[in-house]
């Protein structure tokens, strides 16, 4: 990190993406031969691991410098952390937790009325979807071809709300009868030709292993040594974590879901039942609706709201969890309640959006206990807020949020958490300033 040192009163903080400059405090500075690094008020060290300095002074001279902030109080690391929040998009990073702080002490916190599951609202959430994604077809189908577009991102927003009902029954929130819930979980996830039983299998583990580096089964940060190992699977690897990001749950869909060896033994019956149902509807429905409509009406009623879909999936996955200042952690380093509060977003959609996909994105509550059903959501997350408010991260979706993801998170760095692909690599990541130049900046 080449910086100039000069007297610390006249600072400029650039941050995050935008490069924003920030005002902050006085610094003092080191230097230090072979290794660049900053280590911060642990308030706010984790966001502060992608910043540049630059300090203007009388006289400098550029220099290597390992940069050490001086935070005289609390008060300080607020205003830092809201502009950080600014810079990235947020509408508030929250502090760092307490070491000490577990779990249990969260889940306690909580009215024990936000864990009761009721069945009128269940059904009806099942009636809101079903609804939602019977008017999208009709739509689709009357829909001049200018229109189609708005159709299809209303459809795919419709079988996304299916996705959730069928995430409710996996996290057995959805009926007290099991038997049920498994029948319409599979049922659920029919229409997105996803097999329910290998899906739960995988999202118990993202669930106990939340931003743990390898073992997070959501998603994981590029490997270093991965995006080195081949020009070729770098150039994959930058377009798909670019550009392609927004539908990048397919892959995800494919190569986590479909083979047995993925699974452990007492899994493997269950996973092949799922499969079944899965291939009996691709073999059935499919044909049906060619038959009806031509391939044509296949890519019409069938795949673009399936690519909807995972719009949806890539993007609420990719908010959930992701964000310059938020780490992914090894398993020795690994804590469960900073994972789970600290590591993961809630983000305000638009209503309509709420209400077709069922509170999904009100998701810290949902991974402080995923017992919740996804209707008490709400309650759980005001909750929270009551008694752990100063230690959220929240945000209303906004292009910069979305930017800052797409451009800046891509390569797992245990210093910085995340180094950008052109940065490492700025002769292949034409993609990467491709969505710089025409990715909007506002928040």
């Amino acid at each position: 990190m080449a910086c100039r040192v000069a007297a610390p009163d006249s600072v400029f903080l650039f941050v995050g993406a935008n490069q924003r400059p920030i005002k902050t405090q006085k610094f003092a500075a080191q230097c230090s031969t072979g290794f660049n690094g900053c280590a911060w008020d642990p308030l706010i060290r984790q966001g502060a691991k992608q910043n540049r300095l630059l300090v203007h002074s009388r006289r400098s001279r550029t220099v290597q410098a390992v940069a050490f902030p001086v935070v005289s109080s609390s008060a300080d690391g607020a205003e830092y952390r809201k502009q950080l929040a600014e810079s990235y998009g947020f509408r508030k990073i929250g502090e760092d937790l307490p070491d000490d702080v577990t779990l249990k002490q969260i889940v306690d916190t909580l009215p024990k009325e936000v864990f009761e599951i009721d069945d009128a609202k269940a059904w009806k959430s099942v009636l809101t979807s079903a609804a939602s994604y019977a008017l999208g077809l009709l739509m689709i189908s009357k829909a001049p071809w200018f229109l189609l577009p708005f159709a299809w991102a209303w459809t795919g927003t419709a079988v996304t709300g299916f996705f959730v009902i069928g995430h409710d029954c996996a996290h057995k929130s959805f009926s007290k009868n099991k038997l049920v819930e498994d029948i319409v979980g599979t049922l659920a996830f029919l229409p997105l030709i996803y097999p329910y039983e290998p899906w739960r299998f995988k999202h118990e583990r993202h669930h106990a292993k939340t931003n743990m580096l390898v073992e997070d089964t959501a998603w994981q940060p590029v490997d270093k040594e991965e995006f080195d190992s081949s020009p070729f699977l770098r150039k994959a690897i930058v377009y798909g974590y670019g550009p392609f990001r927004p539908w990048l749950s397919i892959a995800h869909w494919w190569r986590c879901h479909f083979s047995l060896k993925k699974f452990r033994p007492n899994e493997v019956q269950r996973v092949k039942i799922s499969l079944a149902c899965v291939f009996a509807f691709m073999g059935i429905g499919w044909p049906l609706i060619i038959y009806k409509a031509g391939v044509v009406g296949w890519i019409k009623y069938w795949l673009m709201p399936w690519l909807g879909y995972h719009f949806w999936m890539s993007t609420f996955t990719m908010v959930h969890h992701t964000a310059p200042h938020i780490p992914f952690k090894t398993s020795e380093e690994w804590n469960a309640a900073k994972a789970q509060l600290n590591g993961t977003v809630h983000c305000d959609y638009p209503h309509w959006i709420e209400i077709l996909c069922h509170n999904i994105n009100v998701h810290i509550p949902h991974h402080i206990s995923s017992r919740i059903p996804s209707y008490n959501l709400p309650a759980a997350h005001r909750s929270i807020q009551q008694n752990w408010g100063k230690y959220l991260n929240e945000a209303t979706w906004n292009w910069r949020l979305m930017r800052t993801i797409m451009t800046v998170c891509h390569v797992y760095d245990k210093e910085q958490n995340y180094v950008a692909f052109d940065q490492l690599a700025p002769e292949d990541s034409q993609p990467v300033a491709f969505l710089k130049r025409v990715m909007p900046d506002y928040a």
